[in-house]
């Protein structure tokens, strides 16, 4: 794992929750874990690790994952066991 993606991992952990971790940033932290992410109807994106899926929607008009969506991730990550 390159150290952006470390740095985007910690952003993810940290408290309080931010909202200023671009989606794109999250999707290539999956991806830099060995995951995928498949596009879906409209902003739906499928998010993928070891077979556990989560499902999000692409922000738009802005391109920051709103604090929900970071702490949704954020669980799903701690329980594929994925910590920074």
């Amino acid at each position: 794992m390159k150290a952006k993606h470390r740095k985007i991992l910690r952003a993810i952990f940290a408290r309080p929750t931010r909202a200023n971790i671009k989606f794109a940033d999250i999707e290539s932290l999956v991806k830099a874990l060995g995951g995928e992410v498949r596009e879906g109807n409209g902003s739906r994106v499928v998010l993928e690790i070891s077979g556990t899926r989560e499902y999000a929607h692409r922000p738009h008009p802005g391109k920051e994952a709103k604090k929900y969506m970071v702490e949704k991730i954020r669980d799903w990550l701690i329980d594929l066991e994925v910590t920074p």
